[in-house]
């Protein structure tokens, strides 16, 4: 069922009776103005991103759609577990309105996250990738980032060409690593590249916190049949050689899934949860969470457990009906030191169907069997959505997620705030103020008001870290940056 992997992925896809437009964009060869000084940003927030450093038409080839310039999306965060000051993000730069971004970049900080260092790897034309290192793209999305123990630190680009499944499209996924904390990036490692006949999506990388062998990749690879299935590669050596690609989960024609991602348990075993799509013979659609597991670094793969069903129901502007482009059917995965598993995401089983909140579902025993969801955002009458997860530790388990507590009967406006709830046992959770309000109106449009499929959420000591997308006031010159808060956390 493309229809709903597309309205959440890194590539924008209309489906009728081909899949429409993603690897396409444009916004004129005029060189926008620079952009305006950045709002000032408080004490407990620091700004990571900065000004765009790509040229107009770096894409190599005419574009269609909207760039949207100075627009930065959808970001991930690590913390070096052999420098716990040296923090690592990643995010989509100068995002397309039809599909995925000019090219990733990454921001290294050595002091904890308050200053930074903007590179890139050569992961699309823009940001530097060609034929010769493997990065020839005209477009980058996804970025999902992993730190080994011995201070390695991974990224995971899906990196495309052309309009999805479409005449002389590619796709590929791609991973550079860097061994000096992020400043420097190695060419990429291709892990697989298709043409028209497939589109790699979604994907995301997993490190083992206790052995630097063994890292993993896992995305779905989509085809004109409207199928899906969970595709999977690793390297045993640390990155020095990858596996070949192979799939470890399918689903028949019509049936796909999307969002996985590998949680790494004490000894070695792997989960990997995703959301599987299904659509039964009468065009009805259900969705749900599954787990399948892996006792052998990810050579053979068991029987899929389901963790529950997905009752989301998408993200609107309360006052004028218009989409905001969420993290609905997407799921956040996170593994405490003791091998709890805790997995969340948006859903409207608490609002009656009315709108979504936040849930969380945990597993005690490795991802055999979880218990019921339940609700993590506080005020049950207001749109929460695009939730991360993570576990500090000591074991306080952390959600960030954006809502529409503080918006208004104004339909110029959309304002939004970002939280952090906080809980000792998943089940009670304690909420903190992290940024906004700010105006969502304002974000940049990619199949709805987009600030990305995804944000960031790690920790230092006894501190989150969230790491997120805020609309600024500087308007269309720089729609958009990406946030890093500080400060005692519940």
């Amino acid at each position: 069922m493309l229809e709903n992997s597309a309205q959440r992925l890194g590539c924008t896809m209309a489906v009728g009776a081909l899949l429409s437009s993603c690897g396409g964009g444009g916004s004129g060869s005029s060189t926008p103005p620079p952009p305006p000084p950045p709002p000032p940003v408080t004490s407990n927030l620091m700004r990571a991103s900065a000004p765009s450093s790509f040229a107009a038409g770096c894409n190599g080839t005419p574009q269609t759609g909207t760039n949207f310039t100075n627009a930065e999306v959808e970001p991930y965060l690590v913390v070096n577990p052999a420098n716990p000051t040296n923090i690592i993000g990643a995010w989509q730069q100068d995002r397309w309105s039809n599909g995925g971004a000019q090219g990733l970049n990454m921001g290294a900080s050595f002091d904890g996250g308050h200053t930074w260092t903007i590179t890139s790897a050569p992961f699309s034309s823009c940001s530097g990738g060609n034929a010769a290192n493997g990065g020839d793209f005209e477009r980058a999305t996804d970025p999902w980032l992993a730190a080994s123990p011995d201070g390695a630190v991974y990224a995971l680009s899906l990196s495309f060409s052309g309009a999805v499944l479409q005449p002389g499209s590619s796709s590929a996924m791609l991973v550079a690593r860097s061994v000096d904390g992020g400043v420097t990036w190695s060419s990429p490692i291709t892990l697989i590249r298709d043409g028209d006949q497939f589109f790699n999506d979604k994907g995301s990388i997993a490190a083992d916190p206790d052995d630097a062998h063994f890292v993993y990749a896992v995305w779905d690879r989509l085809t004109p049949a409207n199928s899906g299935p969970a595709w999977f590669a690793r390297t045993i050596d640390g990155g020095a050689t990858w596996e070949a690609a192979r799939p470890i989960f399918g689903l028949g024609t019509g049936n796909q899934t999307i969002g996985s991602q590998i949680a790494v348990l004490p000894g070695g075993t792997l989960v990997n949860i995703f959301t599987e799509i299904d659509v039964a013979a009468g065009g009805s659609v259900s969705t749900s969470l599954l787990a399948i597991r892996s006792t052998d670094h990810g050579a053979s793969w068991g029987a899929p457990v389901t963790v529950a069903q997905v009752l989301s129901i998408g993200t609107i502007d309360p006052q004028t009906g218009a989409n905001v482009r969420d993290g609905s059917d997407l799921a956040s995965v996170a593994v405490d030191r003791s091998g709890t598993l805790y997995v969340v995401w948006q859903d409207a089983r608490f609002a009656s169907g009315a709108h979504d909140g936040i849930v969380l579902a945990q597993s005690t025993d490795g991802g055999l069997t979880w218990g019921a969801p339940v609700r993590v955002n506080t005020q049950a009458n207001a749109a929460a959505f695009t939730p991360t997860v993570h576990v500090r530790d000591d074991g306080v388990i952390g959600v960030t997620y954006y809502d529409f507590r503080s918006n208004t009967s104004d339909a110029t406006t959309l304002l939004t705030d970002y939280w952090l709830a906080t809980s000792t046992d998943g089940l009670n959770f304690t909420e903190s103020h992290v940024s906004g309000p700010f105006d969502l109106d304002r974000a940049p449009i990619a199949d709805g008001l987009f600030l990305g499929d995804y944000q960031g959420l790690a920790s230092v000591g006894a501190e989150f870290r969230p790491f997120f997308v805020a609309t600024t006031a500087a308007g269309a010159a720089n729609p958009t940056d990406v946030f890093i808060a500080f400060g005692p956390s519940p």
